[in-house]
């Protein structure tokens, strides 16, 4: 390539296009780190099962995967500041690939827990890069478009993935699942070298000797998180004294970091989360709705493969066939939801998208046993249509108005709050639903189904509903600005 790779000189080169090309180029990243944090559910009882695994340690092939997301997302803006967008990006990317292969060819069950963390810390770099984009790239009219578009690319991934994913586990087996990766970070990395700039977020140069990365704020955070949801995983276990020292463990690291942060700005530091985010009630309720939000969607994400194969008795092939119309409809409804969000009231499409979502999980009381496919397949399609009205409008409406220099930070806060409440999301499902099959003298580890399972796991639907309703008391309060934030 004869051109240098700054921002001025891509944009030169490309024209009013470039930043479509751009969105292009890391929509294809993102969806490899997405398919690659959900798909690993259809495997699960495959996985179980050669590993003769209980529900407790299988659920940290999604959990390990979640918590290293949730870190590395705080260390997107102080990379994204010191080596630029595209080293940035193609590291992570590399990062990704080496991850799916060494699960691939994993020989034991540990050895795939630390390709899912390698996976995770990949996949937690990437996610905010997007929205930085969308906000910085284009005018406040185009946002909403722009994000749907851009979401629409990316749901293909899981959409598609769970009906790939579940036919190659029945084929192939679990270790397949893994490579499927491969070909989307292979073409993510040549659209890096083409269209994602060398410099750093507002067209800069990075500064490797500039900003320092604030360690003490990430080390608290990294331990908090390690914390919290290692005591979820022992609240599996009865009375166990431990889960209720990490729990505390976890909220004294809450206090220091948020005390750490804002001795971090007064001081004029470069905290992880500056604290001037969270005097912006849009970002600050958008913040809240993301965490709500990612608690249900990544719970339902793990409770739905389950639910078909350990309460339904269907294969894992099944998983794709129930979940590919919703994944088409998810697509679908997107691109719809992003242009009305250019349009309408934020908070109302993010309501609407809540009661579809907590409609859908409530409507799983309706199924019963042996339930017929398509009625499945309807409610799945529910909560689908209903993701679609949230996903283009959250980061925009909880954004819209910050400073420029606050982006970044932005972008990566609301991602990070949304995957932890995730990764509590997955293991409060699977405390939830033990608690519930014991409570009804079933267990998971029995193969045929019975009505008393699939209470347990409709009560666990139940919850995620009303997890919905609550978000929606927090998104009601996201109002637009009136001082909107020009791309820079």
């Amino acid at each position: 390539m004869t051109h240098s790779g700054t921002l001025q000189d891509m944009q030169a080169r490309y024209g009013e296009r470039y930043r479509w090309l751009l969105l292009l180029a890391v929509m294809v990243g993102t969806m490899a780190s997405i398919m690659s944090s959900t798909i690993i559910n259809v495997a699960i009882p495959d996985m179980s099962h050669h590993f003769t695994l209980g529900q407790e340690r299988a659920q940290w092939a999604t959990s390990s995967f979640m918590v290293a997301t949730t870190v590395a997302m705080l260390c997107t803006p102080w990379l994204l500041g010191s080596f630029g967008y595209r080293r940035t990006y193609v590291a992570s990317m590399l990062l990704l690939l080496g991850g799916g292969v060494a699960g691939g060819l994993a020989g034991s069950f540990e050895l795939v827990l630390a390709s899912r963390v390698v996976e995770g810390l990949a996949a937690g770099v990437v996610q905010p890069i997007p929205a930085v984009i969308i906000m910085r790239a284009f005018a406040p009219h185009e946002r909403g478009r722009a994000g749907g578009i851009f979401g629409m690319g990316v749901v293909l991934a899981p959409a598609i993935g769970p009906s790939i994913g579940g036919l190659l586990v029945d084929w192939f087996g679990w270790r397949s699942i893994f490579f499927m990766v491969v070909p989307f970070c292979v073409a993510s990395i040549w659209l890096a070298y083409r269209y994602v700039p060398v410099t750093a977020p507002g067209g800069a140069t990075p500064d490797r000797q500039g900003t320092r990365l604030d360690w003490q704020g990430l080390l608290l955070a990294t331990v908090g998180t390690l914390c919290l949801l290692n005591g979820l995983v022992e609240l599996h276990r009865a009375a166990s004294p431990r889960a209720g020292a990490l729990i505390g463990l976890a909220l004294a690291c809450v206090a220091g970091f948020v005390l750490w942060q804002r001795h971090q700005a007064r001081r004029a530091g470069a905290p992880l989360l500056h604290p001037a985010l969270y005097a912006h009630r849009p970002f600050a309720m958008g913040s809240l709705v993301s965490f709500i939000y990612g608690t249900a969607l990544f719970g339902s994400t793990y409770l739905l493969p389950l639910y078909i194969q350990m309460a339904q008795q269907l294969s894992a092939s099944h998983v794709g066939t129930i979940m590919l119309p919703a994944g088409i409809a998810l697509a679908v409804t997107i691109p719809l939801a992003g242009r009305l969000s250019d349009h309408w009231p934020i908070r109302v499409l993010i309501c609407i998208g809540l009661f579809l979502l907590a409609a859908s999980f409530a409507l799983m009381l309706t199924v019963g046993l042996h339930a017929t496919l398509w009625l499945l397949v309807a409610w799945v399609v529910l909560g689908r249509i209903g993701l679609g009205f949230i996903l283009p409008s959250l980061n925009n409406g909880a954004m819209h108005g910050l400073e420029p220099r606050l982006l970044s930070q932005a972008s990566s806060a609301i991602n990070f709050l949304r995957m932890l409440g995730g990764a509590m999301g997955v293991s409060l499902c699977g405390i939830v639903l033990e608690w519930r099959i014991a409570a009804h003298g079933d267990s998971l580890a029995r193969s045929e189904t019975s009505l008393a399972r699939l209470a347990a796991f409709e009560e666990t639907f139940v919850m995620l509903a009303l997890l919905c309703v609550l978000a929606m008391l927090a998104a009601w309060q996201l109002r637009a600005t009136p001082r909107p934030t020009q791309p820079d």
